[in-house]
């Protein structure tokens, strides 16, 4: 069984910055996350999109502000359950908690933060009879690594950034790209829509618009779609392809988590935001977009000052009648359980005689 003092569902953003704000307090923390690495949608779903609302940073890559989260919470020496789904939250008789992933891994500690993001996430699937058919035979609903699709021919469903970034990644990776879109103006950003249209010009991304993949064929893997035109003259178009694509987003779901005996709201937990974001469930924290409240603000910003209020009531259930004085990190620095630790230069002063 792993031990800790904070046990955090969610590798996200907001679950990374917990261990930075738990660690300034000395307290340990694992994570747990259905995803195989950290970082959450950032990391999953779109590494190489910008963010611009980070204080400090203009515009910084998704990938590259979880890159830069691990390497600050890296003296804390988090633990990390990857690719494994917390099922069960069992509370014990002193009020700690034990939570139980789908592959039987338990935890055990006195506080429970849930930084799952929007929960757990499954596919919008288009209305194609066939499709889960093809599932991990040719059809996959996000792109984890590029180089599965090296030399392929890729025929890629959707109209937002998503479907646009990987249509242009792609084209200077597979043999042939297709891009369709049911309708003729695309939802993502103007210069990625500008691309597109660029590389269609150049023959490097065939663009299907006002029309839908709505047959998919093949014996063991894919083998081919069908393409439906809006225009009826223009009727359907039969493409051999290795891959198919749909990128129509994903449907956030709570999963397990809302069988635990939280109060919800609209599919997310209600906490206490006027002092704690705790739970109704004393223990148990909910941070970040996972949570709500009156006037919440989904924005990453919003769970980095969520984990840093949590972590100081958090110390109080773990550390019972003890005070911590709390300090600027520009006085007290900080401490790392590597050993390590960052203190500010002195100023020195001299006097004038």
């Amino acid at each position: 069984m792993i031990k800790t003092d904070v046990l955090i569902i969610g590798a996200g953003p907001t679950g990374l910055f917990t261990v930075f704000e738990a660690g300034l307090l000395k307290l340990k923390c694992h994570l747990i996350d259905a995803l195989p690495q950290p970082g959450g949608q950032c990391s999953e779903i779109y590494p190489k999109k910008p963010i611009y609302d980070i204080p400090a940073f203009p515009e910084i890559l998704a990938g590259k502000l979880v890159d830069n989260l691990m390497e600050q919470i890296k003296p804390f020496e988090p633990g990390f359950t990857l690719g494994e789904r917390a099922e069960k939250l069992d509370k014990q008789e002193d009020g700690s908690f034990i939570v139980t992933t789908n592959k039987g891994t338990q935890h055990h500690a006195p506080v429970v933060v849930i930084a799952g993001g929007l929960g757990s996430f499954e596919p919008r699937k288009p209305p194609i009879s066939n499709i889960g058919d093809f599932e991990d035979k040719g059809v996959a609903y996000m792109v984890k690594d590029p180089e599965v699709y090296r030399n392929k021919k890729v025929v890629i469903a959707g109209g937002g950034d998503s479907a646009l970034d990987w249509a242009i990644f792609l084209a200077d990776v597979a043999s042939e790209v297709s891009l369709v879109h049911r309708r003729n103006e695309f939802r993502g950003a103007l210069d990625s829509v500008e691309k597109a249209s660029e590389l269609a010009k150049l023959g490097k991304i065939k663009l299907f618009t006002e029309a839908e993949v709505k047959r998919l064929y093949g014996d063991d893997h894919l083998e081919a779609v069908v393409i439906k035109h809006n225009d009826s003259e223009k009727g359907e178009t039969y493409v051999e392809v290795d891959n198919f694509i749909p990128l129509f987003g994903l449907s956030p779901k709570l999963g397990p988590i809302g069988d635990w005996g939280l109060e919800i709201e609209r599919n997310a937990i209600k906490v206490n935001n006027a002092k704690d974001y705790q739970t109704n469930i004393p223990g148990v924290f909910a941070i970040g977009d996972v949570n709500t409240y009156e006037g919440k603000l989904k924005l990453i910003l919003s769970g980095f000052h969520e984990a840093a209020v949590m972590c100081q009531y958090a110390y109080q259930i773990i550390n019972p009648g003890k005070r911590f004085v709390m300090k600027y990190t520009t006085v007290g620095g900080v401490e790392g359980f590597d050993g390590s630790k960052k203190v500010a230069k002195k100023e020195v002063v001299q006097s004038i005689s």
